[in-house]
This record gives C-alpha cells, structure tokens and sequence, in this order.
C-alpha cells in the first residue's frame, strides 16, 4: 500500500487594502511561511489578494503582485484581512477618499464570499472591513485600542472586547493593533500544526513573550523561554510536543545530549525553574486546555495531560490557577 504524506494544505488568501499596514502583512506572514519550513505535516498555501494589483504601503514601499479578489474561495479557506493607514510615510494628501472604492469593493467581496466553513482573521483595523460587510453581528471581537468605538459603531450587535490581544469567537478571529497580529497567528499554527511548531516558530523570530488572546500575560507555552541555550530549547520543544509523556531527568539529558546532573543545572539557570516544576507548568498549560475546550471529566483530564492522579493534577494546577479547574470552565463557557 502506498502512504499519501503530502502535506495537509491550509489555503490562505491575505487581503491587501488600500495604505496596507506593512507590518500587518508581513509579521503574520512571516509566521507562516516559518511554520511551513519548521514541518512537513501542513502546509499554508499563501495568495495576496485585493482590488488593486499596486499597493503603497503604510511605510512608502510599493507592493506589487496582488492577484485580484478570487470569485469563490475553496472550502477550509483561511481569509486574513489587513489593516491600513490613514496616510503612508512620505505622502502629502490623505489618500482615504480616493481608496473608498477600493474599499467598497473589499466589503462587497467579503459579504459575497465569506460562507460557514471560511474563517477571517481581522489585522488591526481590518476589523472595521469585516464589521462594514456585517461579518461581526453577534460576535466577541476586537480591534486596535484606538478604533474600538469606530467598530462598535459599525457592528451594532458585536461585543466588542477591550484590552484584548485577539479574540476567537467560531469562525471569526480578530486582534488588535500591529503586533498582535503576530500573536494571533503563531495560535492558529498551534492549531493547525501543532505547539511544538508554534514555538519552533516563536523561537525563530526572537519572540520568546508570545501572550494569548484573552490575558496579555506571557503564554505558558513559552515561559521560561527567554534564553537562547540550545539544549535547554530541545528538552522544552520536547515537553512541548508530549507534555503527557513521562519525561523524566535523565530521558531529558538523553534528548539533550548532555548529562542529567548538567541538564537540572542549566535548566535551574536559564529556565528559573527546576525541569520537574517545568513539566509541571506545561502539563497544567495543557490541562488547561482541556478543562476549557471539552467536556472532559476532571479524572480524564488529569489522565491525558500526563498526571498519575487527580489529586496530583489538582496539586500542581492549584499552585499555578487561583480558580478550580471547574470554575475556570464555567467562566469559560
């Protein structure tokens, strides 16, 4: 028999607005394009789309190649909408009234082509194109900080989140200003590719403070990661990728390549933590997961994420979470 292993394709269409934002563009893209490198199992299949096919972007640099606005996008499409500027570095005159149109088109597009089964993931002000096409009635989203009443205002029946890096709420996936967006995406290659991924990527980029969307708290994936100690990296890229497994001192030295009594010195050093309280952390992360994203009974819970028992799992959860694992899942529901 043959095994098909091409990569599982995750076809992603990135709209160019009009005074496009660079770096919205660039910073989440650059994720991708690292995910892709860092495995094989998934891979994001990019096309920059947009009205027009020359773009001046927020910093005066000439984007050129925008393909224009598919006519249907395919199932399991990944729409990511930019922001833009009001005006880009080195011009003279306000662009937006010229670009309306542009803009128009971007809303009339979206409108007619985002269906059940299309996420959007909104950049910055790119938001406020998703609520103009009426894609955030009903939905938790967010944007940046300086355009919050600008969205409420366009999407009437939203709940629009404040202080919010980036919100997921079903299909709609929307952050907040430049830099989130980088956040926003390194969470959609965890899910589409794995953690172990997400932090290979983080890694990659010098982005040791990847927070999550609804606290602008470090990530637990990436505490105790800002160090640059190559073998401390593999032992935590291995806990990340199994944190169920039974990781033990001396297996850890053995993915290191260096000895038990070394590995608990470095990791107290450079991690701040002994490697048994950081497997810990990572389980109770992964725990975490589990209590807000399933049904799971505590029992179950504690089984999968690597504990020996409930009241083990309990122990280290309650030394991390001030709230029990069943009121987290309340608050969460």
């Amino acid at each position: 028999m043959i095994m098909d292993i091409r990569p599982r394709q995750v076809p992603v269409f990135l709209v160019v607005p009009p005074r496009a934002l660079l770096l919205d563009i660039a910073g989440p893209m650059e994720v991708l394009r690292r995910a892709n490198m860092e495995q094989a199992a998934v891979h994001f299949q990019v096309t920059y789309v947009g009205p027009s096919s020359d773009v001046l972007s927020s910093v005066g640099l000439g984007l050129t190649g925008v393909v224009p606005l598919p006519a249907r996008l395919p199932d399991g499409a990944l729409v990511v909408v930019s922001g833009a500027v009001d005006q880009p570095l080195g011009t003279v005159a306000d662009a937006r009234d010229t670009d309306a149109p542009l803009e128009a088109e971007i809303v009339d597009w979206l409108q007619r082509s985002i269906r059940s089964g299309i996420r959007i993931a909104t950049i910055c002000s790119g938001a406020l194109l998703a609520a103009r096409a009426g894609l955030l009635e009903g939905y938790e989203c967010t944007t940046h900080h300086s355009m919050l009443s600008a969205l409420a205002r366009l999407a009437p029946t939203a709940n629009v989140r404040d202080n919010r890096l980036y919100v997921e709420d079903r299909e709609r996936l929307t952050s907040a200003g430049v830099t989130a967006g980088i956040d926003l995406m390194l969470a959609i290659v965890t899910r589409e590719a794995g953690h172990a991924t997400a932090l290979a990527v983080a890694r990659n980029l010098v982005l040791y403070l990847r927070r999550a969307g609804a606290d602008p708290q470090l990530s637990p994936w990436l505490e105790g990661r800002n160090h640059i100690h190559p073998a401390i990296h593999r032992a935590q890229d291995a806990v990340a990728a199994e944190p169920a497994r039974s990781w033990s001192l001396a297996s850890l030295a053995t993915v290191t390549s260096t000895s038990p009594r070394n590995l608990s010195r470095l990791f107290n050093e450079h991690v701040g933590m002994s490697v048994t309280d950081y497997v810990n952390r990572m389980r109770v992360a992964f725990a975490r997961e589990l209590v807000v994203g399933s049904r799971l009974d505590m029992d179950s819970v504690a089984e999968r994420a690597g504990f020996s028992s409930t009241r083990q799992f309990r122990r280290a959860w309650n030394r991390i979470h001030d709230a029990t694992p069943a009121r987290l899942r309340a608050s969460a529901a």
